[in-house]
């Protein structure tokens, strides 16, 4: 969750929606996100919004989390009405979610069910840090209706994590799939960063092995951005490690989509690759796809029809609305259709279905001869997919396709 909020328009206190978000709602897949935004340290990249004990402040703490977050998925069903609204997807991020105990997050996830009811097939994940869950934590999270979990990996080389400022052991990653596999999770997922400033393309290699020696239904790659504002960026900037060059973030994606779909794992969206359709991030999907959610927690994004909202960013201040008994949202925007057809350009252009030729304007369409030329897309029947190049200069694709 970025730590910077837009700025948008007010939001009324007691979280009503424009009457315009009630059309079609249920109809489209819809999805809880659940922001738990604790840390036991601070990673020197993170610009997500996450605090350590020591950054808290007074008025909120781990302890108090559950309570709030409880509060906030009843005043959802609240705002949201009594429409039939099976949830389809949960997905508790951060921070580090299994900071809290386990027995929390499945307080969550049975709040949202007796508010909203689950589907049959709902997919529920949790992201853990290798060294903040045990094999019981598993267990019971797993007993507790959680189904799906991605651990954050990020490299499998020692010099590598100490620069991201990572604490786990390497060794402890294989064991964590271990114990997930033993409690019952579904599917194993597993978050791996690249272009780490001082990670070679063979240190590169090393990580992705390491990875597919677990033997992961689901990897996420990301590229590293060095965000302004973070202890990395200041290193960057005072010289002290080096910034990696578009080239050496070219070679390594190369390597990861060759190393994946060499292991059977096939990718389905710039940064994600699945063992098949089955083990795709569905909860991910939902956002690529422009369904609904709703984002509980501090600074967390809501989608539902049409209209975008946010929440306060401060644990203690969106503690203290819910105890008001007040929405903790404090801006939205209600999206044009110009605005929401070009999203699903930026968003639906990097999924393996492909981009709706006919949601682009003249101009786009003008444009995709040349891109084709170009070796960037092909045209699958009436859909636009990214060919290998295409996905390394997926932005240029971008800017041409909404000139």
């Amino acid at each position: 969750m970025p730590s910077a909020l837009p700025a948008g328009d007010p939001a009324p206190t007691d979280g009503t929606l424009p009457e315009s978000a009630s059309a079609g709602l249920g109809d489209r897949p819809f999805g809880f996100y659940v922001h738990v935004p604790f840390c036991a340290t601070r990673c020197g990249y993170c610009d997500f919004n996450t605090y350590t004990a020591e950054e808290l402040g007074g008025g909120a703490s781990r302890a108090s989390y559950v309570e709030t977050a409880v509060a906030e998925v009843r005043l959802a069903r609240r705002v949201l009405g009594e429409v039939d609204l099976p949830v389809r997807t949960v997905f508790f991020g951060g921070g580090t979610p299994t900071l809290l105990p386990p027995g929390d997050l499945t307080a969550v996830l049975a709040a949202i069910s007796d508010e909203f009811g689950l589907a049959d097939d709902v997919e529920v994940t949790t992201e853990a840090n290798p060294d903040s869950v045990s094999a019981p934590d598993l267990e019971v999270l797993r007993a507790g209706g959680l189904n799906r979990v991605s651990f954050g990996m990020q490299s499998a080389v020692p010099h590598v994590l100490r620069t991201l400022d990572r604490t786990h052991d390497p060794a402890r990653v294989p064991a964590a799939v271990d114990w997930a596999r033993a409690a019952g999770f579904d599917q194993v997922s597993l978050d791996l960063i690249y272009g780490t400033p001082g990670e070679s393309l063979a240190d590169w290699r090393i990580s992705l092995d390491a990875a597919l020696a677990s033997d992961p239904d689901h990897v996420s790659a990301y590229a590293l951005i060095v965000e302004e504002g973070t202890a990395l960026a200041r290193q960057v900037r005072r010289g002290e490690v080096p910034m990696t060059d578009d080239d050496d973030l070219a070679d390594k994606y190369v390597a990861a989509d060759e190393a994946l779909a060499g292991a059977g794992l096939g990718w389905y969206e710039v940064s994600n690759w699945a063992r098949d359709p089955a083990a795709r991030c569905r909860h991910n999907l939902l956002y690529w796809q422009g369904a609904d959610w709703w984002g509980v927690g501090p600074g967390a994004h809501s989608h539902v029809g049409g209209v975008r909202f946010w929440n306060v960013k401060h644990p203690a201040a969106h503690a203290r609305r819910l105890a008001r008994g007040e929405s903790p949202a404090q801006a939205r925007e209600l999206l044009d259709e110009e605005t929401r057809r070009v999203e699903r350009v930026l968003l639906e252009i990097r999924l393996s279905a492909g981009l709706e030729r006919a949601v682009l304007d003249d101009a786009g369409r003008a444009a995709v001869p040349g891109l084709v030329a170009d070796g960037l897309v092909t045209e699958v029947g009436d859909r636009l997919v990214l060919t290998l190049r295409g996905r390394l200069l997926a932005d240029a694709v971008v800017r041409s396709l909404l000139p």
